[in-house]
């Protein structure tokens, strides 16, 4: 199976099938929800290198994937298959690797530590790797793969907060380190869907951390702001304070939960269900909602059956009280991290579930903050059907990889691999651990 990890300097996945050298190298980002699948192909805008240019765009409908992950195998491919082979028609351009976003109930983040002596020398490029590589060193989680470790703050001597401590002079180097973590299963098996359909697995990318990069203005990433990604599966959070992420979190509910209320509660297919929801939904009342009427077609394909009738009142009274659960569940979680001021001074909802009406001002209830509903921010290339808040964590995983910091570790460098065995195998070797040291020390 072909997958590619990558440590430091990590470029785009700028492998392409034919292309010429001349030609300007893109990137593909996958996206696979529950609801809906999703592939950004891109490339730096040539008239303005800080914006990134989407050329081809794909999606469709998710099959074989839950909110736990691939179900079915044959059907999650079929469908990844068709997304990327829209994308690349629409772009003109093949491509061999992958970054997929990723969103697991069990991702979670740590927050890890180091300090090395530097004897008064000036801090190097080298000893920066170190202090990360002694941060990492005695951190192993069983069955879950790094998928980011960022570097969030330095310390040089008594001076904190030290963003980049290149070309100081320092006594001691010490450094702050925000860990993402996800269950290993997940990962293999959308490398193994991958590798069926001739592609590598280039990077795994946190879903609201690059949702975060998308849908957030520099001022919220600086000031403190969370990001909440509704999915259809799941909704995963991301808090970024000081412009770098500071925490984020996945509650195993989404938009799917609320579709298969309606269905119980209208006793109505899960089609016309989610039909009735983006149609019809919302989360606060309205003056009307008592008088008017709602068409709910009966599970029955018999044509003697009528539809049934319900008012929006009700509708509402299924669809509020779910929702409220999600974004209750997301405030615990954020208050067991730090409850003294978890979210900063805003929310900002994406996701496709977050475009419900009245979802902003429900959810400003809830944390009791300003909420708005974001967008993809600072593209060229995205039409208005795909540049909504349903498309943020896709359009932030390609400014995670355009723009990545040279010292971000992106996981390990063999997901299939299990930890133990990886290590031992190259640390017995004589010739690893000479170029290991070779490596790290000139």
């Amino acid at each position: 199976m072909r997958i590619l990890g990558k440590t430091t300097d990590m470029k785009p996945g700028l492998v392409t099938k034919g292309a010429g050298s001349s030609r300007q190298a893109m990137t593909g980002v996958l996206d696979i929800g529950a609801s809906k699948i999703t592939c950004f192909i891109a490339k730096m805008d040539a008239n303005s290198r800080q914006k990134i240019q989407v050329v081809g765009v794909g999606h469709q409908v998710s099959k074989g994937i839950s909110n736990k992950g691939i179900v079915d195998l044959d059907a999650a491919e079929g469908a990844i298959r068709m997304t990327v082979d829209q994308a690349e028609r629409m772009a003109g351009q093949s491509i061999a690797s992958i970054t997929v976003n990723i969103a697991t109930s069990g991702m979670v983040a740590r927050r890890v530590q180091s300090v090395i002596n530097m004897g008064g020398r000036e801090v190097k490029d080298r000893d920066v790797k170190r202090c990360i590589k002694t941060a990492l060193g005695g951190f192993h989680e069983p069955e879950h793969a790094v998928i980011h470790a960022l570097p969030q703050r330095y310390r040089v001597d008594e001076n904190a907060d030290v963003r980049d401590p290149r070309g100081m002079f320092a006594h001691q180097l010490a450094l702050e380190m925000c860990v993402v973590l996800s269950p290993l299963g997940p990962i293999r098996n959308i490398a193994l869907a991958l590798d069926r359909c001739r592609l590598e697995l280039h990077s795994v990318v946190a879903t609201p951390y690059a949702a975060g990069l998308s849908a957030l203005v520099e001022d919220e990433r600086n000031l403190g702001a969370t990001v909440i990604d509704m999915g259809a599966g799941t909704t995963s959070f991301a808090t970024f304070s000081e412009g770098v992420l500071e925490h984020l979190g996945v509650v195993p509910i989404g938009g799917i939960h609320v579709t298969n209320d309606i269905a119980r509660g209208l006793g109505t297919p899960t089609a016309s269900a989610e039909r009735i929801k983006t149609m019809f939904g919302s989360c606060i009342d309205g003056p009307d909602d008592d008088h008017e009427m709602i068409d709910c077609p009966g599970m029955c394909d018999d044509p003697r059956m009528q539809s049934d009738q319900a008012p929006r009142a009700l509708l509402t009274g299924i669809i509020r009280p779910r929702v409220e659960e999600i974004l209750e569940l997301v405030r615990d979680q954020l208050d067991q991290v730090k409850p003294e001021n978890p979210w900063g001074r805003r929310i900002v909802l994406v996701g496709g579930a977050s475009q419900l009406e009245g979802m902003a001002d429900l959810a400003g209830r809830v944390f009791n903050e300003p909420v708005r509903t974001g967008h993809p921010i600072g593209f060229s290339g995205l039409a208005d059907a795909v540049g909504g808040a349903g498309f943020a964590s896709p359009a932030g995983s390609l400014r995670h990889i355009f723009n990545v910091q040279r010292e971000n570790v992106q996981g390990p460098t063999q997901l299939m691999e299990t930890g133990d065995n990886a290590r031992k195998t190259h640390a017995d070797s004589p010739v690893h651990r000479m170029w290991h040291w070779l490596r790290e020390n000139i």
